[in-house]
């Protein structure tokens, strides 16, 4: 049946793209809107299901200052070196995904049916569009609303200037709002529920909320609340109503793992909205790519795992020159659940432990890495089920919310962070010690944090930590404000000293980390076995150098040759394809792109 539902959702997918008219990215035409199309709730659902590839997983922070070393292409890196113009711009060309949103809004009068079941299907159509909505105003701040279908025909509507952020926002919330009063609580968390529809309010509010009160020069922060409040009781709602819980069964960092490697998550009550993944069913992703492929994690990221006590890993005496097989002893569970501890082995079964290679950094990301051999097959040939919603993200807006509005109790922390530190066995966090003990690292990274500092800190901390890898870290920074940080150039694991090196911690070199090839007789004084076994890199590559010359973190010649840089507010903006501007005069560029 499952199969029957998606092939009629393709077959009408494919007739909307086939109609379509290749006019400069104008919203293209079809003939979906004919009057036997949208006769029943059915019909209605069909035509949702061809809706949910709009929103999905992630299972990378891209480029964001938690990676280090990437080798993939970045439309945010090219931006802070200074390699982004309206010339080269990408984006702007997705209106069809909206058109195909509207269609449906604009002819669902002509659907007979219980009401109940009408309004279920309206509410996810509404839910996407909002969706799709805020996806452009944080890329352009500005945009036209289109709350209806727009035809080739409709100059005006396709010369449309842009609709204020206020303007869009409002209407999106009322999208949002539509939602979860009409979605229905019921379904399994492959389909879209009211609490995947409450959770993406509270995550579009906290946004929101956050962008008016750090962004002062829109001069929006009165409004700051309003939205930071809607997130709050959205998250609440999914809390006292919604019966998810955190996932624990007492086994620590494999409860947080089994998260984001498990070929089945349809019966984990802490996934709000999965992508589902089945062998039987030919459908696969790639999630093993996130190891040693195209980046690693960055030394920041990994110095914000607390100690397994609950104290401040950057308050350990020599943390800064702490080697790779140190790093891990005694620090929350959840960093050796992102960050690949010496000797992992990629197969369980065989005494082969991986070993790292330093052109990345060092921190290699093992979260989303299917374990199990038989789940990764190849190119989108992995059968684990990839998590888009979870329960964990509900408990984080909710403190965040609360934090920043300073209604923030003792008993909201032990009801939403306490649960996220009691899986992997870490203390509670504690209002008062926060308040009075404000990490100097944390309060130098966001300098822009005024009120209740000291937990609000801690919270982002948190929110970091738990939600790391899934997709969510330059939306943070975005909305907070503090982009500065893509400015920085990151770092990797520590070196010691040229020459070799023990990474999986058996005692044993297993790579030289050199100056030059010929350098290689460092390690001709080990027996042949052993010199077999090691792997040499070597700074006159050009890829890598070290913060100290002939020691220290690993960084990455590629920073020295194009430094970054970050102009505010221009930056947390990308700019409208020069095309776009041509054919349509009445569009303006963001904030100080020209």
């Amino acid at each position: 049946m499952k199969k029957s539902i998606y092939l009629c959702g393709a077959v009408m997918a494919l007739s909307l793209s086939a109609c379509q008219k290749d006019f400069l990215n104008r919203l293209p035409q079809t003939a979906v809107t004919s009057e036997n199309s949208f006769q029943s709730p059915k019909d209605l659902e069909i035509y949702t299901n061809t809706m949910y590839g709009m929103i999905g997983p992630s299972y990378s922070d891209g480029f964001s200052d938690n990676i280090a070393g990437m080798a993939g292409a970045s439309t945010t890196d090219n931006m802070v070196r200074g390699n982004l113009t309206v010339a080269n711009a990408g984006g702007w060309n997705n209106w069809g995904d909206l058109r195909r949103i509207n269609i449906m809004l604009d002819n669902v009068h002509r659907t007979k049916g219980n009401a109940a079941d009408i309004n279920h299907f309206v509410g996810i159509a509404k839910l996407y569009r909002a969706n799709w909505y805020y996806n452009m105003v944080k890329i352009y701040g500005d945009v036209p609303w289109y709350g209806k279908e727009i035809k080739d025909s409709d100059t005006e509507g396709l010369m449309k200037k842009q609709d204020p952020r206020t303007l869009v926002v409002d209407s999106i919330m009322a999208d949002l709002d539509f939602a979860v009063t009409h979605i229905k609580a019921a379904g399994t968390n492959t389909r879209i529920t009211k609490w995947a529809a409450l959770n993406l309010l509270s995550r579009i509010a906290l946004y929101e909320g956050s962008y008016r009160r750090y962004h002062e020069y829109l001069g929006l922060q009165a409004t700051a609340a309003s939205f930071y409040k809607k997130s709050a009781e959205a998250a609440r709602r999914v809390m006292d109503e919604g019966g998810f819980v955190i996932h624990n069964t007492g086994k620590l960092g494999e409860d947080y793992r089994a998260l984001f490697s498990n070929p089945n998550l349809s019966d984990n009550k802490e996934v709000l909205f999965l992508k589902k993944n089945s062998m039987g069913e030919g459908v696969g992703n790639n999630s093993h790519t996130v190891f040693d492929y195209e980046w690693a994690m960055s030394k920041e990221l990994m110095e914000e795992y607390l100690m397994k006590d609950g104290s401040r890993f950057t308050d350990q005496l020599g943390n800064e020159t702490m080697k790779i097989t140190q790093l891990f002893k005694n620090r929350d569970p959840r960093l050796a659940e992102l960050i690949m501890e010496p000797g992992f082995k990629t197969n369980p079964n065989l005494n082969l432990p991986h070993i790292l290679k330093p052109t990345y950094g060092g921190y290699l990301q093992v979260k989303f890495y299917p374990r199990d051999p038989e789940l990764r097959k190849g190119w989108n040939l992995n059968y684990t089920d990839l998590p888009i919603m979870r329960y964990a993200e509900t408990l984080l807006n909710y403190a965040e919310a609360k934090a920043e509005l300073g209604t923030l109790t003792q008993e909201d922390l032990n009801i939403t962070i306490a649960r996220l530190r009691a899986r992997v066995g870490m203390p509670a966090l504690i209002l008062n010690a926060a308040n009075s003990n404000v990490d100097p690292l944390l309060e130098a990274r966001y300098a822009n944090v005024k009120q209740n500092k000291g937990i609000v800190l801690e919270i982002r901390r948190e929110r970091r930590t738990e939600l790391a890898a899934e997709g969510f870290r330059l939306d943070d920074l975005n909305r907070w404000g503090v982009g500065q940080l893509l400015a920085q150039a990151p770092k990797g694991m520590y070196v010691e000293a040229l020459g070799l090196m023990d990474v999986t911690g058996d005692g044993n070199p297993d790579i030289a980390i050199l100056e030059k090839k010929s350098d290689d007789n460092a390690w001709a004084v080990l027996p042949k076995d052993q010199r077999d076994k090691i792997t040499p890199h070597y700074l006159s590559d050009d890829v890598i150098y070290l913060s100290e010359g002939n020691k220290g973190h690993i960084m990455f010649t590629r920073d020295k040759k194009q430094p970054r840089n970050w102009e505010a507010p221009m930056y947390y903006y990308r700019p409208i394809p020069i095309q776009q501007t041509v054919l349509n005069p009445n569009l303006s560029q963001p904030f100080g792109w020209k």
